[in-house]
């Protein structure tokens, strides 16, 4: 790599609220000549192991049922020491699939197309300093990244650039960068819309903490224009165009946010005058996490991080009838099979993906819910050395790629991707 990268860097690192920057590509001399600075270790993208078939309940060392390994890559493959969020993004264009990695240092992106032969693409180092938060979401053909290190904003990063990587892995920079916020623990991102609504901010600010209301319809300029902090801080958010059974909010756009000890609920379609709708409780509350609508937004799935440390449960998912958004009900409950702490879940069509943290990725069968019915019908642990309550494991899945492919993020083993048994 040419010397312009840490020039780069440092500009990156200073907080201007655009990182495009032209830097001097000429080595500095020494008496023994020019010095040749590579740049910052980004890692090399080594995969650490390969295709791996479920096998009698096992993929090598790994837990499973019903998902194969396609591959591995530990952290060190990044230059990281701790793996947070991930997300993924399929190029319309191409149809090529690709994983945004949430690293401690930054965001990594992988061509995870041929699952054989995957590509380490390139990292985008962290706005200003590491962090073992950093959420990643997308609209269109860009990536919109918040941490929690401090300062860091919003960076926006143009994913077409991922097209035509010449010498990979390539250091990044952000093609913009919002600066309407200081740290933010997770963003939310309705693209049926074009909003961004980071979340977690600093519970001191206009918002106390709440939910920002970001137009990003013009990608590169982000234009902050209101919020939302009526019910406090929030923790994780999901915001949509509601088409659901409650016709009074039909066509509204809706946000539902799980906020440490409610599951707060908001009419945003005005983003001048945001509305509450109400506020929802439960028993046994530890910490309200991170919740999903089902596809029909009948049912809100919900996971509380620190009920099973704090009240022995195995693993609870809550399960809240949304039928009347003005009155929401406790619909079921669904009990896993192990100790381990739920963290983030998703949605797709009848199945529920949950990141159960050392359990690894825990696949739920839906499509009896009216029915009180769910079961576990699949699952691949990349912690297996136990099921224990507690943060190791894995932080987040997404299972939305068309091919079938499925990425997981563990915080200490790194990235896999899996995929649906023959």
């Amino acid at each position: 790599m040419k010397a312009v990268l840490p020039f780069l860097a440092i500009l990156f690192l200073a907080g201007c609220s655009s990182d495009n920057g032209n830097g001097d590509d000429t080595n500095q001399m020494d008496d023994d000549g020019p010095i040749v600075d590579d740049g910052p270790n980004i890692g090399d993208g080594e995969i650490y192991l390969g295709f791996a078939p479920c096998e009698a309940g096992v993929a090598t060392v790994y837990p499973c049922q019903g998902y194969d390994m396609l591959f591995q890559m530990r952290l060190n493959a990044f230059n990281a020491n701790a793996a947070n969020d991930i997300w993924g993004w399929t190029d319309a264009s191409t149809g090529n699939e690709y994983a945004l990695i949430g690293l401690d240092k930054g965001t990594a992106f992988v061509d995870i197309t041929d699952a054989e032969n995957p590509i380490y693409l390139g990292k985008l180092p962290t706005a200003t300093e590491s962090s073992i938060w950093r959420d990643i979401k997308v609209y269109g053909d860009y990536a919109f990244i918040v941490s929690e290190a401090t300062d860091h904003g919003m960076q926006v990063f143009d994913l077409k650039k991922l097209r035509n990587v010449a010498n990979p892995p390539e250091l990044f920079t952000a093609d913009a960068r919002y600066i309407g916020i200081g740290n933010a623990h997770n963003i939310v991102i309705n693209e049926e819309m074009g909003f961004a609504y980071p979340v977690g901010t600093a519970r001191n600010d206009a918002f106390n903490g709440g939910v920002h209301f970001i137009d990003i319809q013009n990608p590169t300029s982000p234009n902050g224009i209101g919020g939302y902090g009526a019910n406090g801080y929030t923790h994780d958010a999901q915001v949509i165009t509601y088409n659901g059974p409650d016709t009074d909010y039909t066509g509204r756009e809706i946000f539902i946010g799980a906020n440490e000890t409610q599951i707060a609920i908001a009419d945003i379609t005005d983003k001048s005058n945001p509305t509450e709708i109400g506020t929802l409780g439960y028993a046994n509350r530890g910490y309200t996490h991170q919740g999903w609508f089902t596809d029909d937004h009948r049912y809100y799935i919900l996971g509380d991080e620190t009920d099973e440390i704090n009240f022995g449960f195995d693993s609870r998912t809550l399960v809240f009838d949304m039928t009347d958004l003005d009155n929401p009900v406790l619909h079921t409950t669904y009990i896993g099979p192990t100790e381990a702490t739920d963290h983030n879940g998703y949605v797709k069509g009848d199945e529920f993906f949950l990141a159960n943290y050392t359990a690894g990725m825990r696949v739920l069968d839906i499509s009896g819910i009216d029915s009180e019915t769910i079961t576990e019908i699949g699952f691949f642990d990349t912690h297996p050395s136990n099921n224990t309550p507690g943060f190791d494991g894995v932080w987040s899945v997404y299972p939305y790629f068309e091919s079938g492919k499925i990425i997981i993020n563990d915080t200490e083993s790194g990235f896999f991707v899996v995929q649906k048994s023959n």
